[in-house]
């Protein structure tokens, strides 16, 4: 067991394999299993909240503990953290929240809701399409912070393109404060996906 747990890669693919045995257990225990549309749905659903909490949880981690972290670290040892966690981190937040919001279009085209959430549920006299369409919404602008705002700012931040050091501190400066935005973000947007999946309106 702890030559599987002091290894990541083992570690993932046996969860992975456990999750499956699971998923076997479920499905083959039952009468009524086919690899139908309720199927594809269930699984890009489970691949949506995955990617979502690899995405959400990276955010908040930049946003509550590296950022405020940062200028208690001594200057000899900031470049550990920028050179190597941050570009590492960085890789999975902005591949999760493209897998976040793929999979999770997937999810309301299978669902057949795709169209009166992106529409907020204007005329369709159902408010789950309402919140949940927010929701997206709010996923789609932060996913497009990531990629378009944060992340070719972040490249400059932490030298991974050069420009010089006034360029520099503008663009951590600007990655920084797209990032809050995505914390600010980030709570409406998951009280709004839960609420459509919970509440009674």
């Amino acid at each position: 067991m702890v030559r599987i747990l002091q290894s990541l890669s083992k570690t993932v693919h046996y969860s992975i394999l456990l999750a499956v045995i699971l998923f076997l257990a479920f499905h083959y225990g039952g009468s009524s299993f086919s690899f139908d549309q309720y199927f594809f749905s269930w699984l890009f659903r489970y691949m949506h909240v995955i990617s979502g909490i690899m995405w959400i949880g990276l955010l908040w981690y930049f946003n509550f503990v590296q950022i405020p972290s940062m200028p208690n670290i001594p200057d000899d040892q900031k470049p550990a953290v920028s050179k190597v966690i941050a570009p590492k981190a960085l890789f999975w937040f902005r591949w999760a929240a493209l897998a976040t919001i793929i999979t999770g279009l997937l999810v309301a085209y299978l669902n057949n809701y795709l169209h009166e959430a992106m529409t907020l549920g204007i005329g369709s006299g159902d408010l789950k399409n309402t919140a949940i369409g927010i929701g997206m919404w709010l996923g789609i602008i932060m996913a497009y912070n990531v990629w378009f705002v944060i992340w070719p700012n972040q490249k400059k931040a932490l030298g991974m393109v050069e420009c010089d050091q006034n360029e520099k501190t503008k663009s951590a400066r600007t990655a920084m404060l797209f990032s809050r935005t995505n914390t600010l973000l980030s709570f409406p947007m998951l009280f709004t996906m839960v609420a459509a999946q919970n509440l009674s309106w």
